[in-house]
């Protein structure tokens, strides 16, 4: 493989911006300078070259939170589709969730994800195995240097995943010894809710009214729970999607994250939308939890900012347009996001932020190999950017997830993925698309206990 140098870039890596070079070897990054790269190599005929003036390099984002819907779902995406998307979108690896069907609750139904992914994935890939009311036995023997964490569902999911039991929960907690990435949202609460809404709107429940069902108080309480446990056990967790203002005053921007036993994750699309826009959007934007008022997207964006939030994650969820119809009630909650998260992102939050969320805070918290920065040694996972004089809109017509539509529909974004390099291959680029070399391979992690 032959070497290959990048220069004339803008650099945005670990909360800077330098005019600077990378020249790849092989896999690896071999070298990051300051500058301009040195007369030799310049002229050294057998280094592949690319002048990336006047655009950013970045380390290849890494989205914790997806569900490409493969094993039992692929009508909606799969590995493969949504794996192409991912690159598109700048991200170069992904961890999968395991309420696919069938859930992913076993080492024997992770390992064949994995094989999948081996054949079919253009980007790195990792996953979480699921707990359940019954499978802690099974959790305790996982080797997870191979295995990003326990998702544990404190709300309904599909595959009947929901892990309700105080006492099993304790024991998860106390008991495993690996991350424990939690969906919290307190299901009586939300049962509750369910009825009022009947009362109030009868038979047909406006989409509208589903961040009052899955409201702020379900989101705060079983947030508050978990991290009670947590703290109880002394364990590792992670709270995904925080989706509101007020579970922010339970986490903290003091100290360092390789300190913190206790982070947490925020959306694009609670940093993008707001309640209005079920108005104009529909069921487009229903997703668990629900996306909240304008003061809850502002306060986020600033918890991001201030890295009180530590980790932007997708939640990509596709599902066909079909499944959205329906009311509240009835129409599929999750989006397509992995494709367009950088460019959206690129409207609230300054390029090193986002860098630091998607790359360098996902490697960190889950220990990922050599992987989340530009650094001498690390995986050449690199993505090229472009700031645009002028915006352009995101469009249904451009979507690469197979179900063929976005939230963002018509929205002008200020950043375009021009090229995505998965372990130093060149995977794609937005004028030839996908390449056919395919680089990319399990994630290694640093188990958390």
């Amino acid at each position: 493989m032959a070497r290959k140098l990048i220069y004339n870039a803008s650099i945005v890596n670990e909360g800077e911006a330098f005019h600077g070079y990378v020249l790849i070897n092989g896999q690896f990054i071999e070298e990051v300078g300051h500058g301009e790269p040195s007369v030799e190599l310049i002229e050294d005929g057998d280094i592949e070259k690319t002048d990336a003036a006047g655009v950013y390099l970045i380390p290849g984002l890494i989205d914790e939170h997806v569900h490409f819907r493969e094993p039992g779902l692929t009508f909606k995406g799969d590995i493969e589709s949504e794996s192409k998307a991912a690159l598109a979108g700048g991200v170069t690896s992904f961890i999968d969730m395991p309420n696919t069907v069938p859930p992913t609750v076993t080492m024997e139904r992770l390992e064949e994800k994995m094989a999948i992914a081996s054949r079919t994935s253009s980007a790195n890939y990792g996953f979480f195995i699921g707990a359940t009311r019954h499978n802690i036995e099974e959790l305790k023997t996982v080797d997870y240097s191979r295995v990003a964490g326990v998702k544990l569902f404190l709300g309904s999911s599909t595959g009947d995943m929901a892990v309700e039991d105080a006492g099993m929960v304790e024991r998860i907690f106390a008991e495993v010894p690996a991350l424990i990435a939690v969906h919290a949202e307190d299901n009586g609460v939300i049962a509750a809710n369910v009825v009022n809404a009947k009362k109030i709107y009868g038979g047909y429940v406006p989409v509208s009214a589903h961040p009052e069902i899955r409201s702020r108080e379900a989101c705060l309480r079983s947030t508050e729970f978990a991290i009670s446990v947590a703290r109880r056990h002394g364990a590792r967790l992670h709270v995904m999607h925080i989706s509101t203002a007020d579970e922010l005053g339970l986490f903290t921007e003091d100290i360092p994250i390789e300190e913190k036993c206790i982070t947490c994750e925020t959306c694009p699309q609670y940093l993008t939308f707001d309640s209005s826009d079920y108005v104009t959007r529909g069921a487009r934007v229903k997703c668990n939890p629900a996306i909240k008022d304008a003061a809850d997207r502002e306060s986020l964006v600033e918890a991001v900012e201030s890295g009180r939030i530590d980790t932007i994650g997708t939640d990509h969820a596709p599902h066909l347009l079909v499944d959205k119809e329906g009311d509240a009630l009835h129409a599929s909650s999750g989006m397509p996001v992995i494709q367009f998260a950088l460019p959206l992102l690129g409207r609230v939050l300054p390029i090193e932020i986002i860098v630091t969320a998607m790359a360098h805070n996902p490697a960190k918290i889950y220990g990922i190999d050599r992987r989340g920065f530009i650094r001498p040694g690390y995986y050449a996972d690199i993505v090229m950017v472009r700031h645009l004089e002028t915006p352009v809109a995101i469009s249904d017509k451009d979507v690469i997830s197979r179900c063929g539509w976005t939230p963002a529909d018509g929205i002008e974004t200020p950043f375009k993925v021009e090229a995505t390099w998965v372990n130093g291959v060149l995977s794609y680029t937005a004028t030839h698309g996908f390449l056919p070399e395919s680089a990319a391979c399990p994630l290694k992690f640093r188990p958390s206990n």
